[in-house]
């Protein structure tokens, strides 16, 4: 996906993200969430273009509640691009009591610079809200499900030859392990910390994001957030762990 792809993107994204809250005000239980937008120039002797898209919402329908999430992120260095990801998530909860539920999940990535063609997960297991006061919430969940990695073509020298080493499909059983803290200093005011577990016995990935949001009016924010990601196994030729910051525009309702 090019970079003036991706600003379309924005753009379409921008316009569904303000369009929901009137579809949301007209149910009680209607859709509720965030989008957001980030982006960065640098300009001297490396010029660097970054921007990235987010969209999280959710929609509770008595015991059920349905998320839905999506980022993009794109970036390039001298005019070569350097960052490309897709990921698109999706959960379903079911509340069994005051505070535990099931659920199930889907998720699927593509990143163009991590050796992967894709990486998707479908799996379920049991939550529980530790924390539910006012102004800090805290919820677990944890279960098994099915890990599929699509590995790409890859170059590895073999007896000192450049050989090319095919892709290949790898399915594993797999465990994932969430955390989502959320603490509001005020009502102008928050942070959150994010973690992700995704066991395998190919290779298990550990991401990580922390963020703190302060409101701009009562639906825009500014928010400046630090992720971490780590694969215990990575493609040859490629780094275990990564790092990404952002300052980000979001749209909240």
């Amino acid at each position: 996906m090019t970079f003036s792809q991706y600003l379309k993107l924005a753009v379409f994204a921008g316009a569904m993200t303000i369009a929901l809250p009137a579809h949301a005000q007209d149910d009680e239980n209607g859709w509720s969430g965030e989008g957001s937008l980030s982006a960065g120039v640098t300009t001297g002797n490396t010029e660097t273009t970054d921007i990235g898209l987010g969209v999280d919402v959710t929609r509770t329908m008595n015991v059920w509640k349905v998320g839905v999430q999506a980022t993009a992120d794109y970036g390039e260095t001298d005019g070569e691009e350097t960052k490309n990801r897709i990921f698109l998530g999706t959960n379903l909860d079911r509340q069994i009591n005051d505070r535990l539920f099931g659920f199930g999940q889907l998720s699927y990535e593509a990143d163009e610079f991590s050796g992967f063609e894709s990486r998707a997960f479908i799996g379920g297991g049991l939550g529980y809200e530790v924390l539910n006061g006012d102004a800090t919430q805290w919820t677990v969940r944890g279960g098994p499900g099915l890990k599929i990695d699509e590995t790409e073509d890859t170059i590895q020298l073999i007896g000192g030859i450049p050989t090319v080493v095919a892709g290949e499909t790898q399915e594993s059983f797999s465990v994932t392990a969430q955390s989502n803290f959320a603490h509001a200093f005020n009502d102008n005011v928050a942070f959150t910390n994010d973690t992700t577990v995704l066991y395998a016995d190919v290779s298990t990935q550990i991401g990580n994001v922390s963020a703190l949001t302060a409101a701009l009016t009562d639906a825009f924010s500014a928010r400046i957030s630090f992720e971490v990601r780590h694969d215990t196994d990575p493609v040859a030729g490629f780094e275990d762990t990564d790092t990404i910051s952002r300052v980000s525009l979001v749209y909240g309702f």
